[in-house]
């Protein structure tokens, strides 16, 4: 889990009896203050979610925005160090007031929504040690990419919202001294990424950097005027905008892009593991709890990578001969040169990720209770990050479905990439992945508002590639060609295991991470040096998928076992779902207390 069960009481324990001090200190001597009531802390507990809610959007307007919320649409956030401080400081005052509420007469949900925000609070604490602020870019996005993508996700519909895009604007220059500042110190602290990225980001950075104002994608919003921003407005806008761009902010790039240059890339460290930094295989061990939210070693979870990869195996091969091939090794190399398993351009990769969500959005009332009201379509992945785009990835819609959920899909080199695992990726990022995941997360009602936003990524991660193995209940992966896909899709998680934790606890070289994809997949040589990247940039992101969707598969095992005829798959994932993304522990009890509830008094 997150943090474990005992450090997370010992804190809130600590907090509440320091608040509780605090509060004794401040009554009439020999005045014993009366114990709050249930009523009474259920209103303090919910006014610490309003307040640590409109906190966080304050302090992240960029995220505020994304949501739909304009009031903070002419401010960036303060990436300084100070900024850091302050937000551990009041991220500090909502622990020890949280901690020291007395659950007693709570509901269960009241009780686990106080849990979840506890554990988020005390994690962030923990995570202040390993300073993740000195590095703050790599490969996967930074704040060079924030704002070229910010703008995509962005309505534009009035005069005021275009203001506020170029005051923001006016302040990115300010943000690349701050993160270049951090980043400087991060030098010092020798706490920086691996030199074999960087000069990956470096290129990201030159490409927005070189544009002409007006073909930058900060200039977006100029290319759709709404009728409602009137004629003598848009000269006006478009001036101040490009030349925000042109005097400003591109040099803001092109100042970064020489810092890289001249002074961060050469800093690079050499290893590639997350345990070459100063209490780096601390940090490692840390970063397993927060992503997977369990107990696991990076050792047992190398184990279970392995197994996985042997399962996958197993089933491949049986596909694999039914095709009429008579190892892995031969159908693999077929894979490779058979043009029907290629798309003809990036257009026809669009389409075919769409062919397979339709027929999946018919069958999901078989597998579900609730669906959500979201809108959803599929995409392209932006130009200036489609080097190094992960293949397909989910950018949630807004609450109020103006802005729909979206499938990026990424359509560069678009010939060299696989159609069969297209069929699987569409579940998992789509439908029944992340969209119906995340959208019905949006969608609840009974649950305060920074539930409908929590993001555990064992769960939410787990969940879409759980939903990938969803096909085969309803009927779907009818070509055998997209059922090896799944296979494909479910051994890229499980090599994940193994080259995670080969390179961050194990020592591997990037060459032998290569090598094992290319022994255990079929993956395109694409996508395995970007995969291989990805995981040396993103320590331990990659571990959450297979352990999540093992977590899901088991509990649904679980309940089929304990509950024989009466186990209702779609009762189950709306169990699964209907809280919003869960802690495994968490999810672990819910589904018990679920299992109890259905059983006839007697377990008969």
């Amino acid at each position: 889990m997150k943090k474990s069960a005992s450090s997370l009481m010992a804190i809130a324990t600590f907090a509440a009896l320091t608040f509780g001090l605090l509060l004794h200190a401040q009554a009439p001597s020999g005045t014993p203050a009366a114990a709050p009531s249930a009523d009474q802390n259920r209103k303090a507990l919910n006014g610490i979610f309003q307040e640590y809610w409109e906190d966080g959007l304050k302090h992240a307007p960029e995220f505020a925005s994304i949501l739909g919320d304009k009031r903070y649409n002419d401010q960036i956030s303060d990436y300084s160090v100070k900024a850091v401080n302050e937000t551990l400081a009041r991220e500090q005052a909502f622990l020890m007031r949280l901690a020291a509420i007395d659950t007693a007469g709570l509901t269960d949900q009241e009780k686990v929504s106080r849990d979840l925000l506890l554990r988020d609070l005390t994690e962030n604490q923990e995570a202040a040690e390993f300073k993740e602020w000195e590095m703050p870019i790599n490969q996967m996005g930074g704040l060079h990419t924030t704002y070229p993508q910010l703008v995509e996700q962005l309505s534009f519909a009035t005069v005021k919202d275009y203001d506020d895009w170029i005051a923001r604007l006016h302040a990115i220059p300010k943000a690349f001294e701050q993160v270049s500042a951090n980043m400087s110190i991060g030098m010092d602290d020798h706490r920086v990424p691996p030199r074999l990225l960087l000069p990956k980001v470096l290129e990201q950075v030159k490409q927005l950097a070189g544009q002409k104002p007006e073909d930058s994608p900060l200039a977006m919003p100029l290319k759709n005027f709404p009728a409602a921003v009137p004629a003598a407005e848009r000269e006006r806008i478009k001036t101040e905008m490009l030349d925000a761009i042109a005097k400003e902010v591109l040099p803001a790039y092109m100042r970064f892009a020489r810092f890289l240059e001249v002074s961060y890339i050469p800093a690079g460290r050499q290893e590639l593991g997350i345990s070459s930094l100063p209490g780096g295989a601390k940090y490692y061990n840390f970063l397993i709890r927060r992503t997977t939210t369990t107990n696991l070693t990076a050792d047992q979870i190398h184990q279970i990578g392995l197994d996985e990869v042997k399962r996958d195996e197993t089933e491949m091969l049986a596909i694999a001969q039914k095709l009429g091939f008579q190892d892995l090794k031969s159908f693999r190399a077929s894979l490779k040169t058979n043009p029907k398993l290629r798309p003809a351009s990036g257009e026809a990769l669009l389409n075919a990720y769409r062919g397979f969500l339709t027929p999946m959005q018919a069958r999901l009332p078989q597998l579900f209770g609730r669906l959500p009201k979201a809108p959803f379509e599929v995409v392209p992945v932006p130009e200036y990050i489609e080097k190094t785009s992960a293949a397909a990835y989910y950018e949630p819609g807004t609450p109020d479905g103006s802005r729909p959920g979206r499938l990026r899909i990424d359509t560069w080199n678009a010939t060299e990439r696989n159609l069969y695992e297209v069929e699987d990726t569409a579940y998992h990022e789509g439908l029944p992945g992340h969209h119906l995941q995340i959208a019905i997360a949006q969608e609840l009602e009974d649950v305060p508002t920074f539930r409908k936003y929590e993001f555990f990524t064992a769960y939410t991660e787990g969940w879409a590639l759980y939903s990938e193995r969803l096909g085969k209940d309803v009927g779907l992966y009818q070509d055998p060609y997209s059922d090896y896909g799944r296979l494909e899709g479910d051994m890229l998680r499980a090599v994940r295991l193994v080259v995670d934790t080969g390179v961050h606890s194990k020592h591997w070289t990037r060459e032998q991470m290569v090598d094992f994809f290319h022994d255990h997949s079929s993956t395109s040589e694409t996508e395995v040096q970007s995969e291989v990247d990805r995981y040396i940039a993103w320590p331990s992101q990659a571990l959450a998928y297979k352990i999540g969707q093992l977590k899901i598969l088991e509990l649904r095992d679980r309940a089929k076992k304990a509950l024989g005829d009466k186990f209702d798959l779609r009762a189950f994932h709306d169990q699964v779902l209907d809280t919003g993304a869960l802690p495994m522990d968490v999810l672990d009890q819910r589904i018990n207390g679920w299992i109890a509830g259905q059983k006839p008094v007697g377990g008969q």
